[in-house]
């Protein structure tokens, strides 16, 4: 990183501070934890004018008072001085909010410069914002822009330039007059002043302001609408995602496995062992592209989809439905995002339990996450749905199909507000920290910053950590299906061991081991059960749904198996890559082993359930 002056970037959430700061870098930027800490930040660069500068996007934060990990690190960081100018960036449209951590930010460091951002947003809201009345009451330099269509960026760099190399004097503007660094004790009076200094510079028709939230939120937050719509936009979501994929999953596929050949010739020219090469192409090679081709298309759709409804302001709504639900259960409120977001992935998820303040809370979130069924899990989900409780085609049996993939859904929900009911009670007692939620206004999101930012920090990040934990794995599943003892593979062998628990849950051995070998990615558990069925040396793939339920069909399946595996698809332990995930965010040998032990022992009890109830009526 080049040597210059540091630029910190802080606000409120919401306020288009990232959108900020990636039309100043321009994406030349990377992203890395505080040290001792599980919060992310984002570091850039940009120059002007010959000189480079170094931006340091801080966690957004309501207050310098820490209430979580973020607006710690936010507040030590300002507290450091090792910013050359601090850069706040506020909300046009709510000014009165984010001007009380202005001030607060104005009474611990200096320089500061004040970007009014979302200019074009207060415009069709009718509001206007005195830019000069601003700076003349906050004494410090102050620029207006709409950064998200580039307005006033450059503005912004020359205000960021002067102020870096010859910084203004710094005004008395305390908040109080009877104590300095009132910041730590008066926050009523950073909000008195701050309505104050709202109410002089702007003019607004506060009727205009609201009227199209409004409408909006009749429809997106009200008692009878809010929640059959939350689970429409679900259903759309998934179906794009899940229809989306079908095409570039084979062609990724295909694309990845047609290099096996080209590679196993490479070893054979090197006149490598024969196991040598089963190992790499066969194993390790072959479940890594597997994986890949697999996960990468679903996520790639899904977390662009899941970021565009961040960027349009429609998440926290989410949140404002379900918190009552959260609640009840001794849960926070904001876990219902983490639980949308496990929809594309559980390790994305764990990591986005990071928004939840209080530790208790947080780690319950954690610990119920993969509850959910990640994109992993929900092709098999729809396979099973498809090829044993949906007959026929058409469009009636999409929308038929479609419902019952939502039921499963809705049941991995209430078994997620369950498990934290029982969570809060037992080894996390306490009671639910109340929190403020904050609905910010509806926008147009960026797609082409949603793409960018949705596939670099989520889905690559997690499929580099999926092919960590692939490739180790598909040499041991190798391995199994290869080595034989007395005549047998091995895999035959911990089936044998597998079946009596198997039987009990109206399975066989080589269904549950399958789970088992699906450790590393769950796209692998239905090709594993077709490697032991059909006693290969490497996963097996199928061509066609029927293909596929006449092998199943043939190997004892009935309706009640495929509601057994249904259930505990649904209800097991966590992939490799979570696990992983929840173990750097806890630091815990304990809490992994929980997250692991508790959706497995609730699947294994469910299973066991149907499959007896299913004896008792036969």
């Amino acid at each position: 990183m080049a040597t210059g002056p540091k630029i910190a970037l802080a606000g409120n959430p919401n306020v288009g501070k990232s959108t900020v700061f990636n039309a100043l870098t321009n994406l030349h930027q990377h992203t890395g934890n505080w040290p001792g800490k599980t919060v992310s930040t984002a570091v850039g660069e940009y120059t002007y004018h010959g000189q480079t500068y170094t931006l340091i996007d801080l966690p957004g934060t309501y207050s310098l008072h820490p209430g979580s990990a973020e607006e710690e690190v936010t507040r030590d960081y300002l507290l450091s001085g090792e910013a050359d100018v601090t850069l706040v960036v506020v909300d046009a449209t709510c000014l009165e909010r984010n001007l009380a951590l202005a001030l607060q930010i104005l009474e611990v460091t200096w320089p500061v410069v004040v970007c009014v951002n979302l200019l074009d947003e207060a415009a069709k809201k009718k509001i206007e914002i005195d830019l000069q009345a601003l700076r003349r009451e906050l004494g410090c330099p102050v620029t207006g822009a709409a950064a998200r269509g580039g307005k006033g960026l450059n503005t912004l760099r020359r205000l960021l330039a002067e102020t870096a190399s010859a910084p203004p004097p710094r005004p008395k503007l305390p908040c109080c007059t009877d104590c300095p660094g009132c910041w730590e004790h008066c926050a009523a009076a950073h909000i008195t002043r701050a309505a104050e200094i709202a109410a002089k510079v702007s003019v607004k028709d506060a009727a205009a302001a609201q009227r199209r939230d409004r409408v909006l939120d009749r429809l997106l937050t009200s008692k009878a609408t809010g929640i059959p719509v939350m689970l429409l936009l679900l259903a759309l979501a998934l179906w794009l995602t899940m229809a989306g994929a079908n095409v570039p999953s084979e062609l990724l596929s295909r694309l990845l496995l047609g290099w096996q050949e080209p590679l196993r010739g490479m070893l054979q020219t090197l006149h490598a062992p024969r196991w040598l090469e089963g190992a790499l192409i066969d194993g390790m090679y072959r479940t890594v592209a597997w994986v890949v081709s697999v996960m990468l298309p679903p996520m790639a759709i899904f977390f662009p989809l899941f970021t565009l409804l961040e960027d349009a302001g429609y998440l926290p709504r989410v949140a404002f439905n379900l918190d009552h639900f959260f609640q009840r259960s001794g849960a926070h409120g904001r876990q219902s995002l983490t639980m949308c977001m496990a929809l594309g992935c559980n390790a994305c998820g764990v990591m986005g339990c990071r928004i939840i303040q209080s530790p208790r809370e947080r780690l319950i979130a954690i610990l119920t996450n993969a509850f959910m069924p990640c994109n992993g899990r929900l092709p098999t989900l729809i396979a099973l749905i498809s090829m044993f409780f949906v007959t026929g085609s058409g469009f009636g049996s999409s929308v038929l199909s479609a419902g019952l993939l939502m039921g499963t859904i809705v049941l991995a929900t209430a078994m997620t507000l369950w498990a934290s009911r029982i969570l809060s009670a037992t080894v996390l007692k306490g009671q639910p920290s109340s929190f403020s939620l904050e609905l910010p206004p509806y926008r147009m999101p960026q797609v082409g910053q949603v793409l960018i930012r949705s596939i670099l920090d989520r889905t690559l990040f997690v499929l580099g950590r999926a092919v960590v934990v692939a490739a180790p794995a598909g040499l041991l599943i190798w391995a199994a299906a290869n080595l034989t003892v007395g005549g047998q593979s091995v895999l035959a062998y911990l089936a044998a061991f597998l079946q009596p628990l198997a039987a009990w849950m109206g399975l066989d051995g080589f269904i549950l081991l399958a789970f088992v070998l699906g450790f590393p990615a769950n796209e692998i558990v239905v090709p594993c059960i077709l490697m032991g069925y059909l006693a290969a040396g490497t996963l097996t793939d199928y061509s066609s749904l029927t293909e596929l339920h006449t092998l199943l069909a043939a190997n004892g399946w009935t309706a009640v198996t495929a509601v057994c595996v249904l259930l505990l698809t649904l209800f097991h332990f966590p992939c490799g890559t979570t696990c992983l995930t929840i173990w750097r965010e806890t630091k815990s040998v304990k809490w992994t082993a929980l997250a692991i032990v508790l959706p497995t022992v609730v699947g294994i009890v469910l299973c066991m359930i149907v499959h007896w109830t299913a004896m008792l009526f036969a």
